[in-house]
């Protein structure tokens, strides 16, 4: 680590000292207690999403939550958004046009960049990290924010994080927070599980994006399967919402998609009652599975040019189609079964 980064983390220290926030010192100290338990860092795989540059800021901003498992789902995303937009927020012909032609590329090529209305959208590419120790993923820290209220039957969902959030590898966080993003400008893909393809453009990636942006930290229901942990359903955006989507996996999902019998579905659901009976419970056994809430980190890589796109062995499982009507771009009326 140069001087310039040991100095730019003494001085977040000194100012975390001087500035005396209670709750500052307990993140961190939750922060610093939570590295001794899970030391090291499980590589979860890739993720992505969409974000835009406008003209007039020259701001990274994300578009859609960065979760996507393709980069052709991101696409499609999208794809609908400026479909959309031209169909219900402009009477303007020629912004109407703009839009359009956008959406026409991003229907027959797979692009990771289009340009429209003096702004630059890009599919982002991150990466999914769980911190892991000796009993497994980390769950939830109790400095991790809850929702005011929990619900579990007419569902309340937390809006994402990510929406609109500014991606700034240069953004200063905790000062824990900042010496995992430090310790991440080198991190690499390594190890003999990983195609040499992937792990070549993972060395790539370190040079040509060698700054770390830290995205909001978010939260899944993990299943244990002998020594891994396998992730179950989307990332979400607070602890409660991966604990109601176990619960409501447990008596309403699983049961339908797996066309469990009576005496199964009953033992899901008595089981699944006493985890929301515990309320901020973050481990749950059901016969021989082990399931947990766990903590997950995201990072994007960012280079001089902004955050990483796609790399070429990111594997998409299909490519670019139409998704929605023809529209015509003068009067914007849509033309279904077109």
């Amino acid at each position: 680590m140069s001087d310039d980064w040991k100095l730019r983390l003494e001085r977040m220290k000194r100012d975390l000292v001087i500035s005396g926030d209670p709750v500052a010192w307990v993140s961190e100290a939750d922060a610093v207690q939570a590295s001794l338990r899970y030391p090291s860092l499980a590589v979860r795989g890739a993720l992505f999403g969409v974000a835009v540059q406008r003209k007039a800021d020259g701001v990274w901003r994300m578009v859609t939550p960065l979760q996507d498992g393709m980069p052709q789902i991101s696409r499609d995303g999208l794809n609908s958004k400026l479909w959309f937009r031209a169909k219900d927020d402009t009477d303007d012909p020629g912004v109407r046009r703009e839009l359009l032609a956008a959406v026409a590329v991003l229907e027959r090529e797979a692009v990771d960049e289009v340009e429209v209305l003096d702004e630059r959208y890009r599919i982002v590419r991150g990466d999914e990290l769980a911190r892991s120790g000796p009993d497994g993923l980390e769950p939830p820290r109790p400095t991790d924010v809850e929702p005011l209220e929990r619900y579990w039957d007419d569902r309340q969902p937390a809006d994402s994080p990510d929406v609109g959030f500014v991606l700034d590898p240069f953004r200063e966080r905790g000062l824990m927070s900042e010496a995992l993003r430090l310790g991440l400008r080198s991190f690499e893909y390594a190890g003999k599980r990983y195609p040499a393809a992937v792990r070549e453009d993972s060395r790539r990636a370190v040079v040509r994006h060698p700054e770390i942006a830290l995205m909001p930290v978010t939260f899944g229901v993990v299943e244990r399967t002998g020594d891994t942990w396998r992730p179950e359903g989307a990332l979400m955006p607070t602890p409660h919402d991966a604990r109601w989507f176990l619960y409501d996996a447990l008596v309403r999902i699983w049961p339908l998609l797996h066309k469990y019998g009576e005496t199964k579905r009953e033992r899901y659901a008595r089981i699944a009652e006493k985890y929301r009976a515990a309320g901020r419970a973050d481990e749950l056994k059901v016969d021989d599975r082990l399931f947990r809430i766990c903590r997950v980190e995201r990072i994007v890589r960012f280079g001089p040019d902004g955050p990483e796109k796609p790399r070429p062995s990111d594997v998409d499982d299909y490519g670019p189609m139409k998704m929605h009507p023809s529209m015509d771009a003068m009067t914007g009326e849509v033309h279904h079964g077109e």
